[in-house]
């Protein structure tokens, strides 16, 4: 679903989320809009962008059958003059162009039609290569949100008086630079969606995962028992859970200390304090 800058705000009454429009709904999708659904309200240039891969397997799933909602905002619309400029030059010089605080300001309050506005219970989020890098943790806080609104960033960045302004957090996919924001936005909510309850069809495979427990996941491995004359380590042909169990530890253990030992550092001091 695309919001223009002429959409009139939505309103929600009971579970059904209801928006003015002059099609029945039925005509429109075939999504069920549950108003207590968790919601991801993403500003972009490119709203054609989405929902992209968040359409395929559990999390398009989880779309078609109304567990999170998606609204796309274009910030074009919001754009100023006759060629609707959404940017302008960076004050002081400087290369390329910023996104000008006027117009996505705008965007932001449109946005924030029917949230609340408590940033715990809605982050408003802008993804940023000096933003504060993403990790599972904050997956975890997003997902337990009501849902959130993510910026997608285009040229050499926004004009800070609006960040500033409407309290928005800087994250970070990593130490590398995007051509803009809407493959890290998919990766955020990609991330928090599938936190959410029924989303995954196994409840326990979120608390095994890398990250989950401070560690990196240990390997895996399915039939067939020998490929290419490497053998499945015997322990966990054994049927011994509690073996299987220690085993598992042990290779996070020692995956984490050699690839991550950023990592391995937070684990053992987290080990000291408690």
């Amino acid at each position: 679903m695309t919001e223009s800058a002429n959409k009139p705000p939505s309103k929600s009454h009971g579970r059904l989320s209801i928006n003015a429009t002059t099609k029945p709904r039925e005509l429109m999708t075939d999504r069920p809009d549950l108003a207590s659904a968790w919601r991801a309200k993403v500003i972009t240039l490119f709203p054609e962008s989405f929902p992209g891969v968040l359409g395929q397997s559990l999390t398009g799933k989880a779309l078609q059958d109304g567990l999170w909602t998606l609204d796309t905002i274009d910030l074009r619309p919001f754009g100023i003059g006759k060629h609707q400029n959404v940017d302008d030059t960076p004050t002081g010089g400087g290369a390329g162009m910023v996104m000008k605080p006027d117009v996505v300001g705008a965007a932001f309050e449109r946005a924030a039609q029917g949230t609340p506005n408590n940033r715990i219970e809605w982050p408003v989020i802008y993804v940023s290569p000096r933003g504060k890098p993403f990790n599972q943790a904050l997956a975890h806080r997003f997902a337990s949100a009501r849902g959130m609104t993510i910026l997608c960033g285009r040229f050499e960045g926004v004009d800070q008086r609006v960040l500033d302004h409407y309290e928005v957090e800087e994250i970070s996919l990593g130490d590398f630079v995007l051509t803009g924001g809407e493959i890290a936005a998919q990766a955020l909510i990609d991330a928090s969606v599938r936190l959410l309850p029924n989303v995954l069809g196994n409840a326990t495979s979120a608390l095994e995962e890398s990250f989950s427990n401070g560690l990196l996941e240990h390997p895996q491995y399915t039939r067939p028992n020998d490929w290419q004359g490497r053998a499945v380590p015997d322990v966990l042909l054994s049927g011994h859970h509690a073996k299987i169990e220690a085993w598992r530890q042990e290779q996070s253990r020692e995956l984490t200390k050699d690839r991550r030992p950023d990592l391995w550092a937070a684990y053992q001091k987290a080990g000291e304090d408690t």
